[in-house]
């Protein structure tokens, strides 16, 4: 299962869409898919390729507008996301 999916399982505020890219030429051209994965966030920010966890979530939270702070431990990006 992919990491977009398994953060959308966690999260209701979440939602992951996969697309056979060869199977959808059309989308692939709206979305300028030119690698895979090619992750698209809120239909704007994208990044391609296979990220380590932590920069996956990076990239995701960035592209959705939510402040990173990269915290000096191991555990890689954190967030506060306050109410």
């Amino acid at each position: 299962m992919s990491l977009a999916n398994r953060i959308a399982l966690a999260s209701p505020q979440v939602r992951a869409v996969c697309v056979e890219a060869n199977e959808f030429p059309s989308l692939s051209a709206q979305f300028g898919v030119r690698g895979v994965p090619h992750t698209v966030v809120n239909r704007g920010g994208a990044f391609v390729g296979a990220l380590p966890e932590r920069d996956f979530v990076a990239a995701v939270l960035e592209g959705a507008g939510i402040p990173v702070d990269e915290g000096p431990g191991p555990g890689g990006p954190s967030t506060e996301l306050g109410g």
